[in-house]
């Protein structure tokens, strides 16, 4: 269907970027607006985070459902009812039902992918993905994520799965699913692995390392070129200076994990409920640490896109 019969509202700055191709665009998610963070801290972060994508030569697509319409580029308004509403987390089995009822939602990583490829939007920034939970062999608490990376051609530019799951059974799915997930290895460490959300190493061995952006976008470049229909997972390990110590985060997960099962909380409550504790037994250095991180993706997803602009050109 042509983009302009979809019901979507795409910014006018954004559809000329994407016509124009002379300045890449980058998505962003808002279920960290939503449900990440407390107001007004997530209207500061929002705005900061398009400003670091603006400052480092792209312009920022932020994906929401404002009164069930899907938005691709929110304006300051927009964003302020987004961080003060009660807003539904918005997955791709949600779409329909927040559409319908006329409801505000944040997108999650799955359905900020589908909105940026109806879009033409081949880059996304994100903090942290989803993945399987701790005995998700058993629960099957597997996050829609992996499946929407496994049939949705956008490239998630992210700090790792989140230090509350299982990263090598989030890693085991990915390849049954067919996604491409690389490490970025500036330092050409020889065994790297995936960065753990807070924490630089995980202690599970990332599939593929990228040495640079360019290589990056080669890699997505080629993929497109193929017209393969499965994303691409880019790894960049949060700034040293706010990373968190890996045996640390262990010790504090298995303790939110256990009161979760006291109190019986699973599902979509179970991930905020994690990470809320986290931030209250760190004192707040793991909301610091996510701070930096997202930023630090949003410069690293600038990059990527910038290079994947020109690849495009030179190809066209």
């Amino acid at each position: 269907m042509p983009l302009r019969r979809l019901p979507i509202q795409i910014s006018h700055e954004i559809k000329q970027a994407l016509t124009d191709k002379l300045v890449p665009v980058v998505a962003l998610e808002s279920t960290i607006i939503t449900h990440g963070l407390p107001f007004p801290k997530n209207v500061e972060m929002a705005l900061s985070v398009e400003q670091t994508l603006r400052q480092n030569g792209a312009i920022p697509a932020t994906c929401a459902f404002i009164n069930g319409i899907p938005h691709i580029g929110l304006n300051h308004g927009q964003l302020q009812q987004l961080a003060e509403s009660k807003a539904t987390k918005v997955s791709r089995r949600d779409i329909g039902h927040v559409m319908a009822n006329k409801l505000n939602g944040g997108t999650t990583i799955a359905s900020t992918m589908i909105l940026s490829h109806l879009a033409g939007i081949k880059v996304f920034s994100t903090g942290g993905l989803g993945g399987v939970h701790r005995e998700g062999q058993l629960t099957m608490d597997v996050s829609a994520d992996l499946t929407e990376l496994g049939r949705t051609p956008v490239s998630v530019v992210c700090a790792g799965p989140k230090s509350i799951l299982d990263i090598g059974l989030t890693m085991e799915y990915l390849e049954t699913q067919g996604v491409y997930v690389g490490t970025y290895n500036e330092e050409n460490e020889p065994n790297i692995e995936i960065p753990g959300f807070y924490c630089r190493k995980s202690g599970v061995l990332s599939p593929y390392s990228f040495k640079s952006f360019t290589e990056a976008a080669s890699i997505i470049h080629n993929q497109n070129r193929l017209g393969l229909t499965s994303g691409n997972v880019f790894c960049i390990p949060p700034p040293k200076e706010s990373a968190l110590d890996s045996e640390y985060i262990a010790g504090i997960i298995d303790q939110a994990n256990e009161l979760a099962q006291v109190q019986g909380i699973s599902g979509k409550q179970l991930t905020p409920f994690l990470l809320s504790q986290i931030a209250i037994q760190t004192q707040g250095k793991s909301v610091d640490c996510n701070l930096n991180l997202v930023y630090n993706n949003a410069k690293a997803g600038a990059e990527i896109g910038k290079e994947l602009l020109a690849l495009e050109k030179v190809c066209f």
